[in-house]
């Protein structure tokens, strides 16, 4: 059983006590008016409850300059919390011993980055150059999937001969052809979906792993 490493083990801890901790203190929103709250109709900002942590598009009444950090350790639902942090947990030690924990801390945090900038770039290019409804600033985002698909980027960069094996179908696949495939099934369900509210932030999972990439190529340059 792959050691768990340091960073990886805050990191989890991290996401853990944020979505349990937020539940906790701050609930979830309201039910009775979260159609009014997505379209903007209601500016008391406490109705969101821990969704005050999740990231709003700059322009929307709710968004807050702290969302920018703490997006990226708020989870929707504990299915999402855990294949987040069963995919950190299952590629982040190999790479971060390969890395070094300030190196990897600080690709984690890079790759979740660019997931939010390229999510938060095609938001306002649907909504203010392709007509999409104004609301879709008032959708939340949250997760830490962008960093979670930089790590995938960075173990089939590392170790692109590993096998990995698949949930479905049950096939064991190389990690390069893995990440290809699943990054590129991001991009075609971000395509499909612009100018809708799918529930998934299909442009996060490319920009973590495009941002995750392009510095693995900049370090290996170095």
């Amino acid at each position: 059983m792959m050691r768990l490493t340091d960073v990886v083990k805050n990191l989890l801890i991290i996401n853990v006590l944020m979505f349990f901790g937020s539940m906790l203190l701050m609930g979830d929103p309201d039910p009775a008016s979260s159609v009014a709250l997505i379209n903007g109709q209601i500016t008391d900002f406490s109705l969101w409850g821990r969704y005050r942590l999740a990231l709003f598009l700059p322009g929307s009444p709710y968004f807050q300059p702290y969302q920018l950090v703490t997006h990226m350790f708020m989870h929707a639902n504990l299915t999402h919390l855990f294949f987040n942090m069963f995919a950190l947990y299952m590629f982040g030690p190999p790479i971060e011993m390969s890395f070094g924990s300030k190196r990897f801390l600080f690709y984690y945090l890079f790759a979740g980055f660019g997931a939010m900038f390229l999510q938060l770039g095609v938001s306002w290019l649907e909504i203010h150059q392709f007509g999409a409804p104004g609301y879709l600033a008032n959708i939340p985002m949250v997760g830490a999937s962008g960093a979670i698909f930089g790590l995938l980027a960075a173990f089939g960069y590392l170790f692109p001969n590993s096998q990995i094996m698949l949930i479905f179908p049950p096939i064991p696949m190389r990690a390069k052809y893995f990440v290809l495939l699943y990054a590129g099934a991001e991009l075609m369900f971000g395509l499909n979906t612009m100018g809708g509210n799918s529930g998934v932030a299909h442009f996060a999972h490319v920009g973590g792993a495009l941002f995750g990439f392009l510095l693995l190529l900049y370090w290996r340059k170095r």
